[in-house]
């Protein structure tokens, strides 16, 4: 081994070597080939590296081949994003998976009835957004793939029963999972020594059965609690209130954007549109469209909200917005 590896290097290979998952060992892999100095002396050790994380990756990908089964905790992406939702037991993950998605998760009053991720997906306007359910936190023991689950997630999104009497608990417990999992809340800045694995994704406090809370008390008292720089929305899965709002904030704080195509001389096409991240350019739209489109792209025509005028004639640069069209031109 190089002798300039930093400190946190050999805690990672300390947590290689006793790793018993998958997950676990692709975890401890992925954060040494992050810390470990990239110069000629490293170069055997970082190929072996990479292909030791590249062996486990493909165990994973075979695993998903018909014929095989899955392995516990894992859930294919689908949908214009994912949200995982944790949260202590019986503050309402099912019940809000219920109301918000097509599936039909186990509902009891008893704890931890959720045992395994369970994915929905949720309709806002044109597009769907993955929910995924997940065992209650605090209290009982975290399945050893919840964390990699969250921290591979667009967001995450901490239910909390609002008149709880131990909602203060339930969300210490949310956030303690949060840190375990390596992930931050976007728009705050990593803290010192962060793992170089730590994400930064969108973070939303939902605080449920705000039908026990008419005049608001429960959720001023919850707002206290909850870190200031956390959004906090309020929503009763049982009486409907504030579904119809929390569709928009799970698909917004994605920062994604939705944009249609047209051939020259039609109409916009009417299926689903391409979703593609803030920022993305005519050409982004190109290569998602065909590799080759956007190697013989020219320019393109823009209809929509965000054109200045009409078919109004953009370079492959132009940045695009949420509800455009684009004609394209090779």
């Amino acid at each position: 081994m190089p002798a300039n590896v930093p400190p946190r290097y050999k805690d990672a290979e300390l947590r290689l070597h006793r790793a018993t998952t998958r997950e676990e060992k692709e975890d401890a892999l992925r954060e040494m080939i992050a810390l470990l100095p990239h110069h000629k002396g490293t170069d055997k050790l970082l190929g072996d590296l990479r292909a030791r994380l590249s062996k486990l990756e493909e165990e994973a990908t075979h695993a998903h081949r018909p014929g095989r089964r899955a392995e516990v905790g894992q859930v294919v992406r689908e949908g214009a994003g994912q949200w995982v939702m944790i949260g202590p037991a019986n503050s309402g993950k099912s019940s809000l998976l219920a109301a918000l998605t097509h599936a039909k998760p186990e509902i009891a009053e008893y704890p931890f009835t959720t045992r395994d991720p369970l994915p929905g997906m949720m309709e806002f306007e044109d597009v769907q957004v993955q929910l995924v359910d997940t065992p209650a936190v605090g209290g009982a023991q975290v399945p050893a793939w919840l964390p990699q689950l969250v921290h591979g997630a667009d967001g995450v999104l901490i239910v909390l029963d609002v008149a709880a009497d131990d909602l203060e608990a339930g969300l210490r417990s949310s956030l303690e999972l949060l840190e375990r999992a390596r992930v931050r809340p976007a728009g705050r800045a990593a803290a010192a020594g962060a793992s170089p694995l730590e994400r930064a994704v969108p973070v939303v406090v939902l605080v449920n059965r705000c039908d026990l809370d008419d005049d608001g008390t429960f959720a001023a008292l919850a707002r206290e609690a909850v870190p200031p720089d956390l959004f906090m929305f309020s929503v009763s899965a049982v009486r409907g209130d504030g579904l119809e709002g929390l569709r928009a904030v799970l698909f917004r704080s994605l920062h994604r954007i939705r944009v249609h195509t047209k051939e020259p001389g039609h109409a916009a096409d009417g299926g689903k549109p391409f979703v593609l991240p803030e920022g993305a350019t005519v050409h982004d739209l190109a290569d998602r469209v065909h590799h080759d489109l956007a190697e013989r792209l020219k320019f393109a025509r823009l209809w929509g909200p965000h054109a200045r005028f009409e078919g109004q004639q953009v370079d492959r640069g132009h940045v695009l917005g949420d509800g455009d069209v684009v004609e394209l031109h090779s």
